[in-house]
Formats: structure tokens, C-alpha cells, sequence
């Protein structure tokens, strides 16, 4: 199986967003069509991660207010096999690349329910913050995560330059 990931584009988060996995359904259930949520999700920094040329997860970070920016992911069924290479890639360029943008925070809510997203923030180096009780669109509780710019000191500016740049090349 070929992983490969690549800069999102409106048709390929719409794929996505259209048959996404139940847990993210749950996350993301705001009545928006395919559309319209991959049309938001391009805001920012949006990438895809391929299976066999099959686009089967989107991931990126969005600034919402000067230095504050929100981290998202979703996915179809097959998305769990592309956790590793997007992990990878937000170590390798997703992080550099908002941090040389000047973030002081990055934030991502996960459903509390949602055991398996909620390790996968801890083991991309998130910090849980607090319980948002009655959060979801059903009155569902979700978890706030963050990264802050003192948790970034291993993340140089000269490297965050280089994955600026290795980020536009289309083989990335």
C-alpha cells in the first residue's frame, strides 16, 4: 500500500468529507454539505493523505485570529492507515510551517467520546486542557487540546523555512 501526501484540493476533501468515518461524522455534523466543509477546510495550511492514489484523509491547521490557529483532521474508514505518514508529516511540516507563520497557539477539539483521537493528540504532543461540556451539535462533550510556542523548542525557523519549501514541492 502506497501512502503519499499531497496539498488538498477542493475535489479530494469533498470525497473525503462525503464518505467520512462515523467518529468524524460526529465531530464535524454541522448539516454543511461535502462542499462546503472541504471549502473550509482549504483555509490555511490543507494536505491529503493518499492511500493507493485514493484520497482518504485531509488534515491542515487554519489561523483564526493573529497567532492563534486550530489544527483539524478527518477521514473515510481507511484513515486509520494513514495515521503514521500524517504524523510524520505534521512533525516533518505541518508544525514548522505554522510555527514560522508566528502561532503562539494551536488549538484541536476531539469528541470525548473518540478514544482513538484522543491518544493520537497525546502522541502528537498536545496538551489536554479542559472538558467542553455540551460542546457538539447534540450537547456532546469534546476535550480541548493545544500546542503553545514554549512546547515548539524543538522546532528551529530554519527548519520551519525548509518545510515551507519542501511543502510545495508536488512529489510532498
Amino acid at each position: 500500500m502506497t501512502l503519499r501526501i499531497i496539498a488538498a484540493t477542493l475535489r479530494d476533501l469533498s470525497y473525503i468529507a462525503a464518505n467520512l468515518r462515523p467518529e468524524d461524522r460526529a465531530e464535524t455534523d454541522f448539516h454543511w454539505s461535502p462542499a462546503l466543509l472541504a471549502l473550509t477546510a482549504l483555509q490555511g495550511f490543507a494536505y491529503v493523505a493518499e492511500l493507493d492514489g485514493n484520497p482518504e484523509a485531509g488534515f491542515g491547521a487554519a489561523e483564526q485570529r493573529s497567532g492563534l490557529w486550530i489544527a483539524w483532521s478527518w477521514g473515510t474508514r481507511r484513515m486509520r492507515r494513514c495515521v503514521p505518514g500524517i504524523t510524520a508529516h505534521f512533525h516533518a511540516v505541518l508544525g514548522p510551517q505554522v510555527a514560522a507563520r508566528g502561532a503562539w497557539r494551536v488549538e484541536a477539539r476531539a469528541l470525548a467520546a473518540n478514544e482513538l483521537a484522543l491518544r493520537w493528540l497525546g502522541r502528537l504532543g498536545a496538551t489536554q486542557r479542559c472538558r467542553l461540556p455540551g460542546y457538539g451539535r447534540n450537547g456532546e462533550d469534546f476535550f480541548l487540546y493545544d500546542w503553545t510556542r514554549e512546547g515548539w523548542n524543538h522546532v528551529s525557523l530554519s527548519k520551519a523555512a525548509g518545510a515551507e519549501a519542501a511543502a510545495t514541492d508536488p512529489d510532498h
